[in-house]
């Protein structure tokens, strides 16, 4: 991989974290507790707690991939770096770019 490449790698990620942080934030704002003396009706409050777990779902997915940006940027300089953690052969750069945070191949990710 050029180092230009690398640098572009970097630059996507660090724009990937600011995005995962930014959702984050809006997702804790969504799974808030639901206060019971809110006036909202029983069919209206079972739906705003079934809504909470779906954004209690994706907040966790999102954290998770905070975290493995976190960790790719912070290993975008060692040498193994855009290899695939089960086979060790080289990640496409098209994949790299799609998703910055994998470790694996297309093959090794099924």
């Amino acid at each position: 991989m050029t180092k230009e490449e690398l640098q572009n790698i970097e630059e996507l990620i660090k724009k990937e974290i600011q995005n995962a942080e930014r959702l984050i934030e809006n997702y804790k704002d969504l799974t808030k507790p639901i206060a019971p003396e809110n006036a909202i009706g029983r069919v209206s409050r079972m739906d705003a707690i079934n809504n909470k777990s779906i954004n209690e779902a994706a907040l966790k997915k999102a954290q998770q991939k905070l975290k493995n940006l976190q960790i790719a940027l912070s290993n975008i300089n060692d040498s193994g770096f855009g290899n695939c953690a089960k086979c060790n052969n080289s990640i496409p750069i098209g994949r790299i770019l799609l998703v910055p945070q994998s470790r694996f191949c297309v093959n090794c990710a099924r």
